[in-house]
């Protein structure tokens, strides 16, 4: 069997740095390649025309005279004509043969020109020389190197009489300018791309730097490293990433904090039951089993340790299935004030160990919800729990319900004791956070309120707290759509 295996590119092609830097000199490549086009095929063409127009313009005033008069009648008027132009003239007769040679107004000897080095000798080789003994004027444009550099026309023309051939050669004087021009692009292509190439990749360093800095701080936290921050103080996206990842950093050291405390208080809260069980199940077995009434207090007290625990476990079993969605609501129609008056019942004697009385108060006898009414128990159990947890001795906790079904009901948990600070009001919903203060009476396991929480978000419940003139109000809000009609 073959195994294909994948070939990665070096490390340095998959670095950002790079693909940054390869971006912006595209770029700059495809911007100096545009300023090379428009040069090469828009401007010296520009040029070119511009310099034929303008000898055109020159021309113009003796142009109607090549056509209509012997050229033979004014001697100096090939002269003025090459001198006007610029350029060479020649004149040639019908048979091709060369007649005259003018060079910026002045003759040339015929017998002077070469093989070598004269125009004529190009112009006579040429398609259009001999399209012009044909009786055809016209006009072109000489290139090379793909470079224009030169204009020529020729034009029927009658001396002495006969049918001759004026033929105007204006080599543009512009070819060096546009020599030095292109010499200077390419020296500014090459500087351009020196520099860009170096502000991209500083610019690119710079940019991917912050990048570093927050993946570094991603990879403590990944080793549980929760102490470290990014710390960069910028306004732009990075900046907030930045902020983003040092908040994530400090809620996973809360979370951690609260992990290793959760851990500790369960295995106290579990260990203290288990161990009243085992020892009261020996007394049980070794000593009171013939005492009736002893037995059955015993026995009761095990009881009761026995259903504490499974009280615990049964908190986290809910809270872990509820955040995984395992759970899902079985809504049907309940009366809220019953549930509510049930858990009062159900929490008295736990209230009752330390003195405190709880009130249940309502609006009315009657509040039908849409709801799962088991649910609905575990977050009033929890939160008179909370409430127990944090209230002095022999004090009172009141349960109410107020409100009316057009506007929904409120329902509020009011228990006296020590405020919470303003900045813990948010983080006691969070899972193992314990609510109030850490002096409290250290019951359950610390995530009755994420349960109440997160049973409340599932019911589309508001809920929060308040604190004032000495109480603490933990309250949720049943909003018109979760009531059903009587």
């Amino acid at each position: 069997m073959n195994i294909v295996k994948n070939r990665r590119l070096p490390r340095i092609f998959n670095r950002m740095v790079f693909r940054l830097w390869m971006i912006m000199m595209s770029l700059v490549l495809l911007s100096v390649a545009f300023i090379w086009v428009v040069q090469i095929f828009l401007f010296e063409r520009n040029y070119a025309d511009a310099a034929a127009a303008e000898t055109q313009d020159r021309l113009k005033p003796i142009m109607e005279s090549l056509y209509t008069e012997d050229l033979a009648s004014d001697s100096r008027f090939l002269s003025n004509m090459s001198r006007i132009a610029g350029g060479e003239l020649m004149l040639v007769n019908g048979a091709g043969e060369l007649l005259a040679f003018y060079t910026d107004g002045h003759s040339i000897d015929l017998n002077s020109l070469r093989e070598d080095g004269r125009i004529w000798f190009t112009v006579r080789k040429s398609h259009e020389y001999q399209q012009m003994l044909r009786g055809e004027p016209y006009q072109k444009w000489e290139k090379a190197n793909g470079r224009i550099f030169a204009f020529e026309i020729g034009i029927p023309v009658r001396y002495n009489g006969q049918l001759c051939y004026a033929i105007l050669h204006n080599t543009l004087r512009l070819h060096t300018i546009l020599e030095l021009n292109r010499r200077q692009l390419i020296l500014l292509t090459i500087i351009l791309t020196l520099a860009a190439s170096l502000l991209s990749a500083l610019l690119s360093r710079q940019f991917t730097k912050p990048l570093y800095i927050i993946k570094n701080a991603i990879d403590h936290l990944a080793k549980n490293d929760f102490s470290v921050k990014a710390g960069l103080r910028r306004g732009d996206e990075l900046g907030d990433l930045s902020q983003a990842v040092d908040e994530l950093g400090q809620a996973l050291q809360r979370v951690d904090v609260l992990r290793k405390e959760v851990i500790a208080n369960v295995s106290h809260e579990l260990r203290s039951p288990l161990a009243i069980i085992a020892g009261y199940a020996e007394m049980v077995r070794d000593i009171n089993w013939r005492d009736d009434q002893q037995r059955d207090e015993d026995l009761n007290l095990i009881i009761d340790e026995a259903g504490r625990m499974s009280e615990m476990v049964n908190d986290i079993l809910d809270y872990s299935l509820l955040q995984s969605g395992y759970i899902q609501l079985k809504k049907d129609v309940y009366n809220l004030c019953e549930i509510a008056e049930s858990e009062v019942d159900h929490c008295q004697k736990s209230a009752a160990e330390h003195g405190i009385h709880l009130i249940f108060s309502s609006c009315t006898q009657e509040v039908l919800i849409r709801a799962d009414a088991l649910k609905m128990s575990q977050v009033f159990r929890n939160l008179l729990y909370n409430a127990i947890n944090h209230t002095p001795d022999g004090q009172s906790i009141t349960l109410s319900i107020d409100g009316n079904f057009q506007e929904g009901f409120r329902i509020s948990v009011i228990n006296p004791g020590e405020p919470i600070p303003e900045e813990d009001r948010q983080i006691i919903w969070e899972r193992y956070q314990r609510s109030q203060h850490e002096n409290g009476r250290r019951h359950g396991t610390g995530i009755g309120l994420s349960i109440v929480s997160t049973i409340l978000e599932a019911h589309g419940m508001t809920y929060g707290v308040d604190c004032h003139d000495g109480l603490t109000i933990f309250w949720f809000h049943c909003p018109p759509q979760t009531l059903a009609e009587s």
